[in-house]
């Protein structure tokens, strides 16, 4: 089950880099969707990424989950924090979303040893 997160994450943004060049206002207009959705508000970035973690979780995207266990680590968020968002996550979509509340540990873990 072991991916590497990091570099699925570096992959897929050079592949979203050839969507952007092929459909570049419909992914401005996502990009613009994405800034507004995440800026700080009621809830803070983090909180936000963690919301975005659960959900990628609960679709089982493993592209999403590469990028939302990048953006959650890089705003701060805990491993505990982590943790008590899968099992939301694990709530909301029983076992399937068991499987790949795993992964996004694994992905979370792999940012932050990176970092370190």
């Amino acid at each position: 089950m072991h991916k590497n997160w990091p570099a699925m994450a570096d992959e897929l943004t050079a592949a979203i880099k050839e969507v952007r060049l092929g459909a570049p206002e419909v992914t401005k207009a996502f990009s613009a969707m994405a800034q507004a959705a995440t800026a700080g508000g009621a809830l803070d970035t983090k909180t936000k990424e963690l919301i975005a973690l659960a959900i990628s979780v609960a679709i089982r995207c493993d592209g999403c989950v590469a990028f939302h266990a990048k953006a959650a680590f890089k705003h701060g968020a805990t491993r505990e924090e982590v943790m008590e968002t899968m099992g939301m996550a694990l709530y909301m979509g029983a076992g399937p979303s068991l499987m790949y509340a795993a992964q996004a540990v694994e992905a979370y873990d792999q940012f932050a040893a990176a970092a370190s």
